[in-house]
């Protein structure tokens, strides 16, 4: 039995936000686990703090987001309360209030990436990278790890800090190769100045608690250890669950809390999860309980059965040579680095962006300076089949003087007349413009 901690609980059903009626991300999502969490008791306790969600700002969202053509199009305002309890979560465990926090709300936000012409994946803004733009603003530079333990890659998220040396993204999640959105793989490694800071563990369908753990102790705890983070973060996905209706793994909730309990999140920010009766009461229960630093033994499904659901020793092989890779490929990373860089000066990705929600497709074209001193400075040319072309000029989180003159100067010489804006996005200084 560990020590007991102090856990707050932030809860925001959004009952006025569904994409459909019958839409798998809708509002009776929260609704059965705030039910069972009231029936456990768990409030009783002493150390299980509910707070109110705050609510975002424009200017929370523009710190990591470039919108198109704005913010205010492309949300409600339950995404501002969403990613506001997000914030919520950080604050109180920064100011020392309580020890850990977990933020259940909704709408999602790991697929939203850097660029936002529409909803993808269910995902408007990225809910977590909202709130670490707020932790850098209002907490100081802080080296973050974000672990991603949904079932769909968080390739949102991944974006968003894919040049971000100071932000470990570890997604690990069912093989892109049988699910959307059909990333995250060993090659995506992060840009050329943050390179090693992205990683992605794919696993084959089926893969049962046994191997999410196994993976946990062998590939993603070693890593945590060495990048040495300030935070830890979990994208806290619960589509692995072996009922989810859109997945096709085999996690349980014993497999979830033994998880938190051992990766010990600061925050926690609800993600995926579709189960909305047979897991998410259970899971959520058993995540909070475990975060808590209290017995979660006896959370179990009404038909759960361990044995019906081991792996077979081919899978747990498959699962092991995985961690070994990963490992391998964390330790190489300088080295790796050199190779794909070389003696550029600006390296360059081009990439396809399709907007499922919305229907909507993106060209997109990423020209990144390559510098020593930080993550660099960044440049996007974006066109949507909407029709909106847009250019944006953005500065790391602690942007060097070589860097920063040179993204001032694409600023200020960009001709707007080519695109319908160009932005000016400095993580730096916590500057946002548009012309």
């Amino acid at each position: 039995m560990t020590r007991t901690r102090k856990t707050g609980l932030i809860f925001f059903p959004a009952f006025d936000w569904a994409i459909s009626p019958t839409h798998p991300e809708r509002e009776e999502r929260l609704l059965y686990t705030q039910d069972q969490v009231f029936e456990e008791g768990l409030l009783d306790f002493d150390n299980i703090i509910k707070y109110k969600p705050g609510l975002a700002t424009v200017e929370d969202i523009n710190r990591v987001h470039i919108c198109v053509p704005d913010a205010r199009s492309v949300i409600t305002e339950s995404h501002l309360i969403s990613a506001g309890g997000a914030i919520t979560a950080a604050d109180k465990v920064l100011s020392g209030e309580v020890d850990n926090a977990f933020a259940l709300v909704r709408p999602p936000g790991h697929h939203a990436m850097l660029v936002v012409h529409g909803a993808r994946g269910f995902c408007n803004i990225n809910i977590e990278a909202v709130m670490i733009g707020y932790i850098r603003k209002h907490y100081g530079a802080k080296r973050i790890a974000v672990i991603d333990t949904d079932c769909h890659h968080g390739d949102g998220t991944q974006d968003i800090f894919w040049n971000d040396p100071n932000t470990l993204c570890l997604s690990i999640h069912q093989d892109g190769r049988t699910l959307y959105p059909g990333t995250g793989f060993h090659e995506e490694f992060g840009g050329p100045n943050a390179m090693g800071a992205t990683i992605n563990i794919p696993l084959p369908p089926r893969t049962s608690e046994d191997g999410f753990l196994y993976i946990l102790e062998h590939a993603i705890q070693p890593i945590i250890d060495d990048f040495q983070p300030d935070l830890i973060i979990n994208s806290a996905g619960q589509d692995n669950h072996y009922t989810d209706p859109i997945t096709n793994m085999r996690f349980t909730a014993q497999g979830y809390a033994m998880l938190n309990e051992r990766l010990k999140p600061d925050i926690a920010v609800l993600e995926g999860g579709y189960s909305i009766e047979g897991a998410l009461p259970y899971v959520n229960v058993g995540i909070i309980l475990a975060m808590a630093g209290l017995d979660f033994s006896h959370v179990k499904e009404p038909d759960y059965n361990p044995t019906s659901l081991r792996e077979s020793d081919d899978l747990k092989r498959t699962i092991e040579r995985e961690a070994e890779q990963i490992y391998k490929l964390w330790k190489n990373r300088d080295a790796l680095r050199e190779k794909a860089v070389g003696q550029a000066k600006y390296v360059k990705r081009r990439k396809r962006i399709y907007y499922d929600t919305d229907g909507i497709s993106e060209q997109q074209e990423e020209t990144v300076r390559v510098c020593s001193d930080c993550g660099g400075l960044v440049m996007i040319d974006s066109i949507a089949d909407t029709g909106n072309r847009i250019y944006a000029v953005i500065l790391s989180a602690g942007a060097c003087p070589e860097c920063r003159h040179d993204g001032e100067e694409f600023y200020a010489l960009t001709n707007p007349g080519r695109y319908q804006h160009v932005y000016f996005q400095d993580r730096d200084q916590d500057v946002f413009l548009v012309k």
